[in-house]
């Protein structure tokens, strides 16, 4: 049973039967694994960007065979059992198998560490690789995900894209190492206390990166590194961003950016909603609505404020698109029954990014309609999961493959299509917004904010956690809808309440962001026939809607924004260079210091604020952990304390506890 072991390409090759595996640098202290039983290896990098070859060491006798990159280790021995180490020796991760091939460890339950089994009539294969499981080890990232734990030893996870659902299967352990599960298409992460398994259902080379490196920071940037990192974060963008659903005329729009101005209150961003075309699939202005655009970009210009406009990769038949996009295959198809893919306000079909001369018709449409003739250059990406009507992901077919198979490519070619188009038309500092992300979307200048999640003090803390693995896994531009998207009545003092609270934390995040559909509604106008709520009468979401006591504390925060604006920027700048999240958790700055491995609400806004947020309804103090090797000032009283130690905070409405570990920075704060 011995395997067959050859070099090639600065490369370690181990076959036996049909089965291949191909271990090879990719980028510093990082391997690049990858096997299959088929004749040859895919070109199809998917995530994974070229790199700097980096030199190996490889061994091989008959016991079996090493590569060493760097700070890491593969051992392969002779049954094709692989396991991976540290520069100092340390086992990181292991393959598990329980089998009774192996003489040493005898367990005859004929369970393979590695599994590909071809689905019935094809040559994709359900694929399975399990690695042993250690009782001290955490795991942090994986993407976006709604739930209320940031640390993931003991979930399961669908590697699959759904609203509020960012797939992006890459974890950091505190032992040491990062791993990257480089498939784009459906499956499952189980991190159990009996075993790791990571699954893809329909594939044909298992394919995974690991990394090795002694602190968060370091691992963070290697897997930056070869998945791309955000390109330089527009200036102007540090500011405030007015949303809500949906402004639906231009006159409507324009008061509400003349009364921020009147009132001079700071604002950068302004956003027209979906449904400001007649059909989808339009990517115009309907002339009732906005029978002057370029006079109100002009307008808004002038004051200042740059104007984004959502564009929703929905086509309903009365589009004059749909007929030319079906005609050239740009859109989805589906394997079985009804072409009708979502349904809000008509029975619609996504179109497909994976094709790129689908991207460039999206894109050439838009340039058309909002570019050339307006000079708008901001894009509000929605749906770009896609929100099918059922998640069915056996059912939607792509231009590259089965959803099954590259589902997950979705949201980063939908950034792509965009990033690429106004980088041609000399835009250099390019910006959008989307409700989803893959691996490798920050390098297309996207901005992923959390989905239309619920407006409640529930929600809000999970928002935190959310927030901070997406950033440990490459989206360092970050954001939620303050307060809440679905519901929230500006009236009540619970909702202000939890405005306020939101909108505390939401200052200290990448981008700073107010958007809801508010209430009242107005369901007497609603389409009642299709379950949807009203677009069109919804409540208010500006700053002076929430009463005059909150009026006054939302009008201190929105300076204060303004004034951290330098200390942003540099936060964003190391983003660009090092991957460094701007927002991230206390363990990323003090690995060394045990306790901040536990605390899940808290988090470091830059290298030097530590934000303590208040996410339960009438919380009025909390606990907060000072890390160890720092001195710490509270920005608000000034007061002087040694780190490593816990302290009891008062946190009146109008403020969150915040401490810098640089004493100048409190002169933002007064």
């Amino acid at each position: 049973m011995k395997g067959i072991v050859w070099t090639e390409d600065n490369a370690l090759f181990w076959r036996y039967d049909n089965e291949t595996i191909r271990i090879e640098p990719h980028g510093k202290d990082s391997l690049r694994i990858r096997i299959t039983k088929q004749s040859g290896f895919p070109e199809q990098d998917w995530a994974l960007i070229k790199v700097k070859q980096e030199k190996t060491e490889i061994r091989s006798d008959d016991d079996g065979a090493s590569i060493t990159c760097g700070n890491i280790t593969a051992k392969i021995d002779k049954y094709g059992y692989m396991a991976f180490y540290n520069a100092d020796g340390q086992l990181l991760l292991a393959e598990q198998w329980f089998t009774a091939d192996d003489p040493d460890n005898h367990i005859p339950l004929m369970i393979y560490g590695r599994e590909m089994k071809p689905n019935l009539g094809e040559k994709l294969c359900k694929c399975a690789i399990r690695f042993e499981s250690n009782d001290n080890e955490k795991l942090y990232g994986m993407g976006q995900r709604q739930m209320d734990y940031m640390e993931l030893k003991g979930c399961e996870f669908d590697l699959a894209q759904r609203n509020s659902q960012a797939n992006i299967p890459f974890v950091l352990s505190n032992l040491g190492y990062g791993f990257f599960w480089n498939h784009p298409g459906y499956g499952r992460a189980t991190f159990a206390k009996n075993g790791t398994i990571w699954t893809a259902d329909a594939c044909s080379v298992i394919d995974y990166w690991i990394t090795a490196a002694k602190t968060p920071a370091q691992i963070v940037e290697r897997f930056t590194e070869v998945i791309g990192r955000a390109p330089q974060f527009p200036e102007w963008a540090t500011g405030f961003w007015q949303c809500k659903l949906r402004y639906k005329t231009q006159d409507e729009l324009l008061s509400v950016a003349r009364e921020y101005k009147r009132r001079n209150l700071p604002i950068k961003v302004i956003v027209i909603d979906f449904f400001h075309y007649k059909y989808q699939g339009d990517w115009c202005f309907d002339p009732e609505f906005w029978p002057d655009p370029k006079a109100m970009v002009d307008e808004l210009h002038d004051m200042g404020i740059e104007l984004m406009v959502s564009v929703w990769p929905t086509v309903e038949p009365n589009s004059d698109n749909y007929a030319i996009m079906k005609e050239k295959g740009y859109l989805v198809h589906t394997d079985r029954g009804m072409r009708t893919t979502f349904n809000v306000r008509g029975s619609t079909v996504f179109y497909d990014p994976t094709n790129p001369d689908a991207r460039k018709f999206l894109w050439e449409t838009c340039k058309k309609n909002y570019f050339d003739p307006y000079g708008i250059r901001m894009f509000w990406l929605d749906l770009t999961e896609p929100e099918y009507v059922s998640y069915d992901y056996d059912l939607y077919r792509y231009y590259l493959g089965s959803s099954l198979e590259v589902g997950s490519y979705y949201p980063v070619a939908s950034v792509q299509a965009f990033y690429e188009g106004l980088q041609e038309a000399g835009i250099k500092d390019v910006i959008s917004l989307t409700r989803c992300a893959g691996a490798g979307s920050q390098k297309y200048g996207a901005v992923l904010w959390s989905g239309d999640v619920q407006s409640n003090f529930k929600t809000l803390k999970i928002q935190v956690k959310a927030g901070l693995n997406a950033g440990l896994s490459g989206m360092v531009w970050w954001a939620t809808d303050i307060g809440g998207f679905f519901g929230g009545d500006p009236s009540e003092p619970e909702f202000r309440e939890l405005l306020i609270r939101w909108f505390q934390y939401g200052v200290f995040c990448p981008v700073f962001r107010l958007h809801g559909h508010r209430k009242p509604h107005n369901f007497e106008l609603a389409k009642i026939d299709t379950g949807m709520y009203d677009f069109d009468v919804s409540g208010p979401n500006e700053l002076w809607c929430f009463g005059d006591e909150n009026y006054d504390i939302l009008k201190e925060l929105l300076f204060l924004r303004e004034r951290m604006h330098e200390y942003i920027m540099a936060a964003m700048k190391k983003a660009s260079a090092d991957g460094t999240p701007p927002m991230r958790p206390l363990f990323f700055d003090f690995p060394n210091d045990e306790k901040t491995w536990q605390i899940e609400d808290q988090f470091m806004f830059g290298s030097d604020l530590l934000i303590s947020p208040i996410v339960f309804k009438g919380q009025r103090e909390r606990e907060v952990y000072l890390p160890v090797g720092k001195f710490w000032w509270n920005v608000y009283t000034g007061e002087e304390h040694r780190g490593g130690q816990n302290l009891m905070c008062d946190a009146p409405i109008k403020r969150i506890p915040v401490f810098t570990s640089n004493k100048d920075l409190i002169a933002l704060f007064e």
